[in-house]
């Protein structure tokens, strides 16, 4: 056991790409949501919107499958 505290190997060194790719997301809605917002109200449901991305993309995309 080399280098991991659970037993197995090569396990951590995949495990923060999601998060890259989640945090990168994140960051790109913010941006997109805030920007368009005209009124205080918008800019703060798109906050939640930009959290809660990947919900809204996996619902359309099992709603075009089904």
């Amino acid at each position: 056991m080399t280098g991991t505290s659970n037993g197995r190997a090569g396990t951590q060194a995949a495990a923060g790409g999601g998060n890259a790719v989640y945090g990168l997301g994140l960051i790109g809605a913010l941006v997109y949501y805030i920007q368009t917002a005209d009124t205080f109200g918008q800019g703060l449901l798109g906050v939640l919107k930009a959290v809660v991305w990947p919900a809204f993309l996996v619902y359309d995309a099992f709603k075009a499958l089904g």
